[in-house]
């Protein structure tokens, strides 16, 4: 992976401002409520425009490029195309969109990799009825959210985020996603699929598809071996 950082152009210019108008925005997650939870917020306010959603990662890079949109809120743990990967995709080929993760939990280097792709946002799901137009409104004035609050200054804010790396080195997660991992937890906790898909509002189908991601990355070959490796190599948290 290649970690130079792709500077976006400049935000100053006075011409063709978001700002100064209709804000056009895509929401991108696979959960459906979450989807019209954002879209709900974000239409109550004036100056926001919701012109597309889209479910999984395929369809957010068609969605982005097709719309063009000011902003993309993309959720991280997407079906089909990972969010990190979806984003890769979308700013080799429309860099001026400007995207705003949306995700339930992210590690230190998943934020540094996402800001090194071109992210200039991220916001935990826990936080949006709080950070969402705040966020929205300091990306779209030049400006980057990191850690719940507005940051001018992005090299600086990279340099904080590679010395805790450096400092307090993540549990080893196998490549798996903050969903393959919400997954991972259910199995451990006895969760049938139709359980997992309920919970987290997807099709079976895509449960199944997050399954075999996480057997192929783990190397286990049954729900037993999973549960088995999940807690022997502390991928969940297990109350005694």
């Amino acid at each position: 992976m290649s970690t130079a950082f792709k500077r976006p152009g400049s935000p100053s210019s006075p011409s063709n401002s978001p700002l100064q108008g209709t804000i056009r925005i895509v929401v991108a997650d696979d959960h459906p409520v979450v989807r019209f939870g954002v879209k709900n917020m974000l239409m109550a306010e004036p100056g926001f425009d919701i012109v597309g959603e889209a479910g999984d990662g395929d369809d957010a890079i068609t969605q982005t490029l097709e719309l063009e949109p000011d902003i993309l809120l993309l959720d991280l743990a997407m079906p089909r195309l990972p969010g990190l990967e979806a984003m890769r995709a979308i700013m080799s080929r429309s860099p001026r969109v400007k995207i705003i993760l949306l995700t339930s939990t992210i590690t230190t280097q998943q934020i540094i990799e996402a800001l090194q792709i071109g992210a200039r946002g991220i916001v935990l799901k826990d936080s949006v009825a709080n950070d969402l137009s705040e966020s929205l409104r300091a990306v779209l004035s030049g400006d980057y959210w990191i850690g719940g609050k507005r940051v001018v200054n992005l090299l600086t804010a990279l340099h904080e985020l590679m010395q805790k790396a450096a400092s307090q080195p993540e549990r080893k997660t196998y490549g798996l996603t903050p969903r393959e991992l919400e997954v991972v937890t259910c199995i451990v906790e006895g969760c049938s699929n139709k359980d997992i898909a309920k919970q987290y509002t997807i099709s079976e189908e895509t449960v199944k598809r997050h399954l075999s991601n996480i057997f192929d990355k783990t190397g286990v070959s049954t729900r037993l071996e999973l549960a088995l490796f999940a807690i022997s190599h502390k991928l969940v948290d297990i109350d005694v």
